[in-house]
């Protein structure tokens, strides 16, 4: 059974959402090119939509104390944004050739994790703004899914080629062979 009433703001279909570790917040990620973030308990938008995406965003994560949002879009790029200020942290991050189908973020929040359907991870670092080496490749179709460890030294990714790999971000190298 739902609690309260539905949280109604995009104008679009929601593709992502995700609580804060703390279930205090609670983001989404639209159709509508948006990104909204949510007070759980009050049960209304934190703000105004965050806009700056150019296509449906498809990934959205919080950090462990809700302040940055990440997001993923069509538009090939990935955001982070300061949901206090209701601002997008710098520019759009740009490497992928294709959609960006999921995001991740380390526990602190500096690193964020990325899954296209180019095939490939990438790993970048916030405050810098760039990418963290090479793109991860190894996954012979588009990658759904990805996870950072709490340190963000590892990073999972799940794929449409039916297989879970684990990458060492550091080294910029798959651990061992895809899971299947």
């Amino acid at each position: 059974e739902a609690i309260g009433k539905p949280l109604t703001g995009h104008t679009g279909s929601v593709f992502s959402v995700a609580f804060s570790p703390d279930g205090r917040r609670l983001a989404s990620g639209s159709y509508d090119a948006t990104c909204r973030v949510w007070d759980v308990e009050r049960q209304e938008a934190i703000g105004k939509p965050l806009q700056g995406h150019t296509g449906w965003v498809r990934s959205v994560a919080l950090s462990a104390d809700g302040r940055r949002l990440a997001s993923g879009s069509d538009d090939r790029t990935c955001r982070v944004w300061d949901v206090e200020r209701q601002e997008a942290i710098g520019k759009p991050l740009r490497g992928h050739t294709h959609e960006v189908t999921s995001v991740a973020l380390s526990a602190d929040g500096r690193r964020l994790a990325s899954g296209s359907y180019d095939n490939t991870c990438r790993v970048w670092d916030v405050e810098r703004q760039e990418a963290i080496g090479k793109p991860l490749q190894g996954h012979t179709s588009g990658v759904s899914s990805v996870a950072l460890s709490a340190d963000g030294r590892r990073l999972a990714s799940g794929s449409y080629d039916h297989t879970c790999r684990v990458w060492d971000v550091e080294r910029q190298e798959a651990i061992g062979k895809p899971l299947q």
